[in-house]
């Protein structure tokens, strides 16, 4: 039996088994083969391969329909179909649109104006087009919202189009963050009236910045309302101020709110000391055992502060490499190989400039050898107008000359499927 039989994706050598998982050498596959390609795609946007909703493809799967020519049609045809398809197709369209794809753009302002799941399409596309491409549809808008039975949520577009929303209220904060300072954003997060979407709010800017410490007085009243779980953001919060967390996290775990003491049993859990690899390094080989796709990206966060240490762990950090369906998790594991010093990693980064996480391809832009390939691939991203903002932005970084950069670089090696 393989190491692919116990799942329902294809074999990992295949064009489809690559596809399915995302993975930036399946991309550069289908561009040699078109043909072979094309079902492929279609198939991964009719039927959802991401083993988790927080994996990424729409554009890793716009790039490809663009990239190969094909044609928009079959994926329009989608919008018709159940409520699920329906959100692919969409979130691949307005892809294509910004792209340049006219009939994309022409088949989603269509859908708002005639197709079933129009709200949730004319937020998606209203979060990337330009206003002139969608600001017309206010009418429509309007028309149409009073048959459903379920106002939206989002402020945009409808505080636009004079659409009452009835989504929770965000409390007293403003719609721009960047200007604050970490102390009045810290302000904001701490005023009894601050709605939950709010918090939300804040606590991505400061995701955006370098850890705050003056976080941490605050995280035990950051709970959801029904005081199950912290608040979206506050654990990648956390997790940025480090070992600074670990006093803290000594007293949450004793807190009788089980939310609170499980975030400090991870705090404590990611700073241990040398004594934890062998302990570390047998969780990911039976992580790896019995195929836990979600997970073992945390195993190898751990794993990657003890650096070369950490070399038991390569095998396991590797095979998940390769195959984990996961694509959120797999740049945990290239980051690990990476820390501990692992050889033959060039490949992996060339590789990553085509996955279709954005975290990947960004250590792509950070640390692929400065080949000509590689720079044009760089360059494509900086250009694509599909690509994220701080993806195109980190490719800009990169091919800004500077005094010896890419030199005695080796060539690409190693770790492919």
């Amino acid at each position: 039996m393989s190491d692919d039989d116990t799942m329902p994706y294809s074999r990992l050598n295949t064009l489809a088994g690559l596809l399915q998982r995302g993975r930036g050498f399946g991309a550069r596959a289908a561009l040699q083969n078109p043909q072979a390609a094309a079902p492929l795609v279609y198939d991964a946007i009719r039927r959802d391969w991401r083993w988790d909703s927080t994996d990424d493809r729409a554009l890793y799967l716009a790039r490809l329909l663009r990239d190969l020519k094909l044609s928009p049609a079959p994926v329009v045809d989608l919008l018709t179909g159940s409520q699920e398809q329906c959100g692919r197709a969409v979130h691949v369209l307005v892809l294509l649109a910004v792209g340049g794809c006219d009939e994309a753009r022409e088949a989603l302002r269509r859908y708002v104006r005639e197709g079933a799941h129009w709200v949730s399409a004319l937020e998606s596309l209203s979060h990337r087009w330009p206003l002139e491409w969608w600001e017309d549809l206010g009418e429509v808008a309007r028309a149409r919202i009073g048959a459903e039975a379920e106002r939206p949520w989002l402020t945009e577009p409808w505080t636009r189009f004079g659409i009452e929303v009835e989504g929770p209220d965000p409390g007293p904060i403003p719609l721009d963050l960047t200007g604050l300072s970490d102390g009045e954003l810290l302000d904001l997060l701490a005023a009894p009236d601050l709605g939950a979407s709010g918090r939300v709010n804040v606590l991505r800017e400061l995701c955006r910045r370098d850890p705050v410490e003056g976080l941490l007085p605050l995280v035990p009243s950051l709970g959801t309302p029904d005081g199950r779980r912290p608040v979206p953001w506050l654990r990648r919060a956390v997790d940025r101020l480090g070992a600074l967390a670990v006093p803290a996290a000594r007293r949450w775990v004793c807190d009788e709110r089980p939310w609170l003491a499980g975030l400090g049993a991870d705090v404590l859990a990611d700073h241990p000391g040398p004594e934890a690899i062998p302990a570390l390094v047998s969780e990911l080989a039976d992580q790896r055992g019995a195929r836990a796709w979600c997970g073992p990206d945390t195993t190898a966060r751990r794993l990657a502060r003890f650096g070369p240490a950490a070399t038991a762990a390569v095998p396991d950090l590797r095979w998940f490499w390769l195959r984990t369906p996961h694509s959120y998790e797999r740049t945990a594991y290239l980051k690990a190989l990476a820390a501990i010093g692992t050889h033959g990693l060039d490949h992996a980064h060339t590789e990553s400039l085509w996955d279709c996480e954005g975290r990947a391809r960004l250590l792509g832009i950070a640390h692929a050898p400065g080949h000509p390939e590689t720079l044009e691939r760089i360059a494509a991203l900086r250009d694509d107008p599909m690509e994220e903002p701080e993806v195109r932005a980190a490719a800009r970084t990169r091919l800004t000359p500077t005094p010896h950069r890419d030199r005695h670089r080796s060539r690409p090696t190693a770790v492919r499927p």
